[in-house]
């Protein structure tokens, strides 16, 4: 990341620990997570709809993003926790160099379709806003219709969607989104 990109991205020093909600804590990655994250990531329904995550996910890979990548100059992560403690997936925000950082997360399988995603990813926008950030990009393959929802719920415009023409989802439809702070003028 460049030294331009890195103090632009200076917000993420302001994001608080936890962030937490009705129903779910956002909080750093632990070890004590790796078994449970290894356990719902290595689904097929999970890795079809993400490009990033490596197939199979082992507790090996688990414990390498914990340790390396979660919190990370390029990544800002957040294990996805209900109220009582139990880890359920993971949300977080990839810095950019040129580019506005991008929102990802995954949840497992049996947490889906009950409202946490909105909930996390709503928390992780409100977080952001007030620490700063001004612009939050996402994407989704646009045959993800849930996760589109997601977004389009918090906020999040449809800017484009696109065959993707490198990387892993190469020759798949995406679609891009982005999600603006809403500022006040004041006359």
């Amino acid at each position: 990341m460049t030294a331009i990109a890195a103090a632009d991205h200076v917000f993420v020093t302001r994001l608080p620990e936890p962030i937490v909600t009705d129903r779910l804590v956002l909080r750093a990655p632990n070890r004590g997570d790796a078994v449970a994250m290894a356990r719902l990531a290595n689904n097929r329904n999970i890795h079809k709809w993400l490009a990033r995550l490596p197939n199979p996910y082992g507790e090996a890979d688990a414990v390498h993003f914990i340790d390396c990548g979660a919190r990370s100059a390029d990544e800002h992560a957040y294990a996805v926790a209900t109220d009582d403690g139990g880890f359920i997936g993971v949300i977080g925000l990839q810095l950019k160099s040129e580019a506005p950082v991008e929102l990802g997360y995954w949840l497992g399988e049996p947490y889906w379709g009950l409202g946490y995603g909105s909930e996390a990813v709503d928390a992780l926008v409100a977080a952001a806003d007030r620490a700063g950030c001004d612009r939050i990009a996402a994407r989704a393959l646009s045959s993800n219709r849930a996760s589109r929802r997601v977004l389009e719920k918090s906020g999040f415009v449809e800017t484009a969607e696109r065959i993707d023409d490198c990387g892993p989802r190469k020759g798949v439809s995406v679609a891009y989104y982005l999600r603006e702070r809403l500022r006040c003028v004041r006359n």
